[in-house]
């Protein structure tokens, strides 16, 4: 009787042992990710490009769903917290529905890149190509899930589309009681899109919900990967920037940086800017650009021989890589 409970003992720890490792549960550790080279990611076609002797980095973050002794093994790293599922997917959002608002945003900070960089380096948007581009999409609006940042809406109704005046000329053309037919060029396809206007959040009349952009002069790619989020907009800013001119903003160091941006240049704070800092020096970064709203967070922070560059503007960014001063 004794053996027999002694074996159905050792079943019970071994099957607690199997769950510990295999069950998941509803939380996540989170930590430095990897930092990537911005300057392979982008891509120009029609201008021309030059080199830098150094490296530009954008830093990223790491969640991964913990079992419970992953738990444990997390809470033993001092590089990394235990958080739960509502600090990584917002109350009432799904997995999917979260990593699409993700995709949707980093999409958006590419476009709002370029045309940053684009409006120091040439003449856009007075100059610009053909069709108009799908800066936002409003969260609900009739567009939502239909349209997406970086669509280049090339027809509407059937008419040309040669500007992004003239795709809200063709817009407002359209009775409010009917569709409005987009023929969008996205990711090398075409494809017909109808979209009736109807409520937003925030808006009084119906709409459409999106904000448009004239379409770049020359055609530029950025490949995220499977990184999402805003924050990475002030890097393609400056990695496109500094792809586009015949200086070199590295100057043989490794730079890295972080922060969101938007069409005027503004630099935005992100989050977890300490794990993008410890992300920064685990790359060997000798330079760091952080969000001046995240700035306070880190005075105290032994940063080691890496160099924080606080920054409320793209140009304040490319001055401080400019100037002596930023050298290491």
């Amino acid at each position: 009787m004794r053996r027999a409970l002694r074996t159905g003992g050792f079943v019970l720890l071994i099957a607690a042992a199997f769950g510990a490792g295999w069950v998941p549960l509803p939380f996540f550790a989170l930590g430095p990710g990897p930092a990537r080279d911005v300057a392979p990611l982008i891509h120009v076609d029609g201008a021309p490009t030059y080199g830098s002797s150094g490296r530009l980095v954008m830093t990223t973050i790491r969640f991964t769903q913990v079992t419970a002794l992953g738990a444990i093994v997390a809470w033993i790293n001092p590089e990394q917290v235990v958080v739960d599922e509502e600090t990584v997917y917002p109350p009432g959002l799904s997995p999917s529905e979260e990593e699409q608002r993700a995709i949707s945003q980093m999409d958006q900070s590419k476009i709002d890149a370029a045309a940053v960089a684009l409006s120091e380096v040439t003449e856009y948007p007075r100059e610009h190509g053909v069709g108009a581009l799908v800066e936002f999409v409003g969260t609900g609006c009739p567009a939502d899930g239909r349209l997406f940042p970086g669509d280049q809406i090339v027809r509407i109704d059937g008419e040309r589309v040669d500007s992004r005046r003239e795709a809200s000329r063709l817009i407002d053309a359209v009775p409010a009681d009917e569709p409005i037919e987009f023929r969008v060029h996205a990711e090398g396809e075409v494809h017909d899109v109808s979209v009736r206007r109807g409520r937003c959040a925030g808006v009084d009349e119906p709409v459409i919900g999106i904000l448009l952009v004239d379409s770049f002069p020359f055609e530029i790619t950025i490949e995220s990967g499977d990184v999402g989020g805003p924050s990475a907009g002030l890097m393609w800013a400056v990695g496109l920037y500094d792809l586009l001119t015949p200086g070199d903003l590295t100057r043989g160091r490794t730079i890295a940086g972080t922060g969101a941006i938007d069409l005027d240049g503004n630099v935005g704070p992100i989050g977890e800017i300490l794990d993008k800092v410890v992300a920064a020096r685990d790359a060997s970064a000798n330079v760091m650009l952080v969000p001046r709203d995240n700035f306070d967070e880190l005075r105290h922070v032994d940063t080691g021989d890496l160099t924080l560059i606080p920054v409320s503007t793209f140009a304040e960014a490319v001055e401080a890589l400019s100037s002596s001063e930023a050298a290491t």
